[in-house]
């Protein structure tokens, strides 16, 4: 019989992965698909924003110096020349004594130095009263007063949300270098799989995995590629990881991976040189972590049915420095089955991975101290991620306690959705009692 592998730390196991992943390739992809990624590369203007001098308001441009006298009791009349849309690419000729009528966002004829609000006029069409006199350049907003030609706009390194894409946008840049969000490959494994709704006969459950992986994959910055479900047969997953292996980045599946009989994940992956062992943590110990061998060029565009803008060209993708003909295979994370040891998992080990993957400079969950409001027990040699919830008093103190009075067993998925952090209990620690102080990580 093999000796069992020795237990590894949650930090050992962490390292190991983050020691295998890279940032994928970049790609150039239109602003309209770039929400959410990694950009790449600074982006500076390619034209000056505003690209000529325009009208803040809806009223008349004119000569300063024929309206300077101006006044409610004494308004000056000036003859309507024009008459200017935004848009328009008239520059009409204003004589003294002349105004043209102007909207927002419509250039400046080069003959007006400001404009007159409309409130401050009759709003007349052939002649209109000026009622108050302008101040110098008054309402034009001139050529490059946000951003000039060249100047830098976004900095590598920021995750591009609408306003980011937005300054992009208007400073004449159609497309940008991105780090592409990955692509991941979700898949459950078991015979007694249900899909959620179905009938459940003896022995039966649904199928919560799925579900709660691809939305994770898709909170961090990921696509989730919805692989389904596979029983208990070597073949069965065999087939499925080979077929889906060349368009994905990653695979995470869940279940599988412990000593039992019919642990399938493991059966099939090991062999391949995929690392599975026990590691000190509670709930999640069976771990599986490596590559799945793919003798192909990843295919380009998205994989599955992602349903994902992010549709660009990753026909380059590969996570290998191998010059042959065969790459290196995508990533693949065998988490434990039970719903709650995939959620502690998946926060460990896949949420850094993937952010990592795709650019991220910060890649953990942000963690605060809390006081233990309600004390609970932690097993002995193993560090416990209890799913717990966190509150604040108006000082900014925060409690914390656990999301279940069931503790932390890890069938205990209904707890999940009460819980808005991850309690840290360490290795030596058996008992947290009430007043302590625990490290938390916040997960929503």
């Amino acid at each position: 019989m093999a000796a069992s592998p020795a237990s590894i730390s949650i930090e050992e196991h962490l390292a190991r992965v983050l020691a295998n992943v890279a940032p994928l390739p970049i790609v150039s992809v239109p602003i309209a698909q770039a929400l959410g990624l990694t950009l790449a590369a600074d982006v500076h203007a390619a034209v000056d924003v505003p690209s000529f001098d325009n009208s803040a308001m809806d009223g008349y441009a004119l000569r300063r110096a024929d309206a300077i006298s101006a006044t409610t009791e004494t308004p000056i009349a000036l003859r309507v020349v024009a008459d200017l849309p935004a848009g328009s690419a008239e520059n009409p000729s204003l004589q003294p004594g002349e105004a043209a009528r102007i909207m927002t966002g419509a250039a400046v004829p080069t003959d007006a130095d400001c404009i007159v609000p409309i409130e401050d006029t009759d709003e007349g069409t052939d002649t209109v009263l000026i009622f108050r006199a302008p101040k110098p350049a008054a309402h034009i907003r001139r050529t490059g007063t946000d951003v000039r030609l060249g100047d830098p706009v976004l900095t590598a390194g920021r995750v591009l949300g609408a306003r980011d894409l937005a300054a992009a946008a208007a400073s004449g840049v159609s497309t940008l270098s991105v780090q592409p969000a990955p692509r991941v490959g979700v898949l459950s494994t078991g015979t007694e799989l249900r899909k959620p709704g179905e009938p459940l006969e003896r022995g039966q459950i649904h199928d919560s995995n799925s579900l709660l992986l691809a939305a994770m994959i898709t909170e961090c910055g990921g696509i989730p590629v919805q692989l389904g479900s596979v029983a208990d047969d070597d073949d069965a997953l065999r087939e499925m990881l080979e077929n889906h292996a060349p368009d994905v980045d990653a695979f995470v599946t869940s279940g599988g991976v412990s000593v039992g009989a019919y642990d399938v994940v493991k059966a099939v992956l090991a062999p391949l040189g995929v690392w599975f062992g026990p590691v000190r943590m509670q709930p999640g110990k069976p771990q599986g972590f490596g590559r799945f061998p793919v003798g192909r060029v990843p295919l380009g565009g998205p994989a599955g049915d992602a349903g994902s803008d992010h549709d660009y060209d990753r026909s380059s993708n590969s996570n290998s420095n191998d010059s042959s003909s065969d790459v290196a295979g995508p990533l693949i994370f065998a988490l434990p089955g039970n719903p709650v040891s995939v959620f502690v998992s998946f926060e460990a080990f896949v949420r850094p991975a993937l952010l990592a993957m795709a650019g991220r400079a910060a890649i953990m969950r942000p963690t605060i101290t809390a006081t233990v409001s309600t004390g609970w027990r932690s097993p002995a040699g193993r560090a416990q991620s209890m799913p717990a919830v966190v509150e604040q008093d108006e000082a900014g103190a925060a409690s914390v306690r656990p999301a279940s009075a069931g503790g932390a067993g890890s069938y205990l998925v209904a707890s999940l959705a009460g819980a808005n952090a991850l309690a840290f209990v360490p290795e030596d620690v058996t008992e947290v009692r009430e007043g302590d102080l625990l490290a938390v990580t916040l997960v929503s």
